[in-house]
């Protein structure tokens, strides 16, 4: 589909996150100390006092999406009967993947097992390191990599496919609420939801190309045994921002698409690697325990009833505000994507299929980590507690007998893994911050997109400088809390139009 330059800019949306977060960049550079102490007051008491709701709901989002796909609803064509699909069901599931995947299931498919294994929660009397240790670890990376946190994503995705195409609402955060407050939706308070939800977008891919562009760094001056400084930090941030910018310039399918594709082959290629020279005769056995324990105690550990408060908010509660926050302005991207395909094809294709290979990701990288670990006597752990999660992907390719060749691809992997998340997310935010966007014209203008990748770029590296990360992610998660209620509305309106039955598609918004 052709770029739409003619698009004017929706400045409230456009502007408003943009000055909000240059001005919470500027605090946290002046009164960096003092700036992390609030956020971390206000952070705390978001999850103490919304934790509950931030458990429940995700819960009820697995049980709504069942009953919207064994509803009447399910067998609604997106778009109408005679809609064409935008991409085939393999480049639709490449796509989905990549944008909702970023780098955390690199890096933190190694690292957070760690933490599980070596220090379980109290309340389970789990001996660190034990048999029963590494069961609860991977029990621990399925709840937090595979239905739960797909259903974030599914629900809103989901509500405003239907919305977008079948009814013919905006391109704007406001359609979600149309089935609950009718075309008062689109007002101020539509306003406000587009403009706190893309802030809080913003935040968050900025804080997590930080982080990739240390790791990427790192791996860089291992390979290289030398040392880069600024100097190969701001060449790896433009080369990432150069190349998420060029792909979402060039649209879902010249750009978005290729890239995913070849970004997912990566991740089936490190699959197998891991497969090949890993411990691979205990992992059936490790994850058959982690599936069943999981299964057993999905309800109590996911509403955190069985295990200690603190932890609960510190990794789970945690972990689904950190979605939330994502969730919305992603969910405009991967609803544009379903037209032509019916309701029950994009859960299996958003929630289903996603979670599988979470699944499946989590048993090869996450078991293969926790059985080194418990074989080694616990060394990776010690990388992990003296200098962080950062090094461990590299340490554990070299516990496998990685050699250059394998590095060079696991680099290429943590490109990729970010370009294909933030072109797509850039696209969506794009389209947000301006005004007609519709099925026909699905493009912002190319500035808009620029100047949304250099400002994560740019914000990015101030941070890395700074070593303000903590900091910015801190605001990324808050932007949590009012996404929490933008979802929930969305939870609500997606299940009014299931009670309703099928919808059919308003003629002017079938492609």
């Amino acid at each position: 589909m052709a770029l739409a330059p003619f698009h004017p800019v929706n400045r409230p949306v456009f502007l408003v996150p943009l000055l909000v977060l240059i001005a919470a960049l500027l605090l946290s550079l002046w009164h960096g100390p003092a700036f992390l102490a609030v956020e971390t007051a206000i952070n705390d008491w978001v999850l103490q006092t919304f934790g509950a709701a931030f458990a429940v709901t995700s819960v009820a989002f697995l049980f709504l999406l069942a009953c919207v796909a064994l509803s009447p609803l399910g067998a609604t064509v997106i778009g109408g009967p005679g809609a064409t699909p935008l991409l085939g069901r393999w480049r639709w599931f490449a796509v989905t993947l990549c944008t909702t995947i970023a780098t955390g299931i690199l890096f933190w498919g190694v690292a957070e097992p760690l933490f599980h294994l070596d220090d379980p929660p109290a309340m389970l009397g789990l001996a660190p390191g034990s048999d029963a240790a590494a069961t609860f670890a991977m029990s621990t990376m399925f709840l937090h990599w595979t239905l739960t946190p797909y259903a974030i994503y599914t629900v809103p995705a989901l509500a405003f496919a239907i919305l977008y195409y079948n009814r013919a609402e905006p391109f704007s955060l406001s359609s979600l609420f149309v089935p609950l407050i009718g075309r008062r939706a689109h007002g101020l308070t539509g306003t406000a939801i587009d403009i706190v939800c893309l802030f809080a977008l913003v935040a968050g891919m900025a804080a997590s190309l930080g982080a990739g562009i240390l790791a990427l760094a790192g791996g860089i001056e291992g390979i290289g045994r030398f040392s880069g400084g600024a100097t190969l930090r701001w060449a790896i941030a433009a080369a990432i921002v150069g190349t998420f910018v060029v792909s979402a310039a060039l649209g879902l399918q010249r750009g978005i698409t290729r890239l995913s594709l070849l970004n997912i082959w990566l991740f089936f290629a490190v699959l197998l690697f891991v497969l090949v020279t890993g411990p691979t005769g205990r992992l059936p056995v490790l994850g058959g325990e982690g599936a069943a324990d999981y299964a057993a105690t999905f309800l109590p550990r996911s509403l955190g009833l069985d295990v200690d408060a603190d932890w609960h908010r510190q990794w789970t509660i945690f972990n689904w505000a950190n979605w939330f926050a994502w969730a919305p302005v992603t969910a405009l991207f991967l609803g544009r994507l379903a037209v032509g395909y019916t309701v029950r094809a994009f859960i299996a294709v958003n929630l289903l299929l996603p979670a599988l290979f979470g699944a499946v990701w989590m048993v090869i990288i996450a078991g293969t980590t926790i059985t080194i670990d418990q074989q080694s006597g616990g060394s990776l752990y010690a990388v992990l507690t003296r200098v962080g999660p950062d090094p461990l992907l590299y340490r554990l390719f070299s516990e496998l007998g990685g050699g250059l060749p394998v590095l060079v691809v696991l680099i290429a992997a943590i490109f990729l893994s970010y370009v294909t998340a933030a072109d797509s997310n850039v696209s969506a935010m794009s389209a947000l911050s301006t005004h007609g966007i519709s099925p026909e014209t699905p493009e912002a203008p190319l500035w808009v997109k620029i100047v949304w990748g250099a400002t994560i770029g740019l914000v990015a590296m101030i941070l890395v400088a700074a070593a303000g990360l903590d900091g910015i992610r801190m605001m990324s998660v808050l932007g949590g809390f009012p996404a929490l209620f933008v979802i929930g509305g969305a939870a609500l309106s997606l299940l009014l139009m299931a009670v309703r039955g099928r919808h059919r598609a308003v003629p002017a918004s079938a492609e």
